[in-house]
């Protein structure tokens, strides 16, 4: 097996990532989408630089949320505005519970 060394990434600048995925009750993916996406405008003046929601057409009950914020800090605090309260509150009755996340540095990509 050989081992694939990776140039450092010199002046690149990092950002804060976060990856996760909610399960929602059956018949709700759709409402829980529609939640998710009505606050994307106010998002960039927050921070984020990258929002994405996803569906797969073989699992009707799964979202996959992919983020990239220009910190930790202005995605946390993202998560204290009222709006965002709002949505989160309108969304969890629609929720199983069931989540996963995963926070990551971004070094770079398209779209970014």
């Amino acid at each position: 097996m050989s081992v694939i060394s990776l140039p450092p990434h010199q002046g690149v600048a990092v950002s804060y990532g976060y990856i996760g995925s909610m399960k929602t009750t059956p018949g709700h993916r759709d409402d829980v989408v529609d939640i998710l996406l009505s606050g994307v405008d106010g998002l960039r003046e927050a921070g984020c630089d990258l929002y994405v929601v996803s569906v797969s057409d073989t699992d009707d009950v799964t979202i996959w949320v992919s983020e990239v914020w220009q910190s930790k800090e202005k995605h946390d605090a993202s998560l204290q505005l009222p709006e965002t309260k709002a949505a989160i509150g309108k969304a969890m009755p629609m929720l199983t519970g069931e989540f996963t996340s995963q926070e990551v540095t971004v070094l770079g990509g398209l779209g970014l």
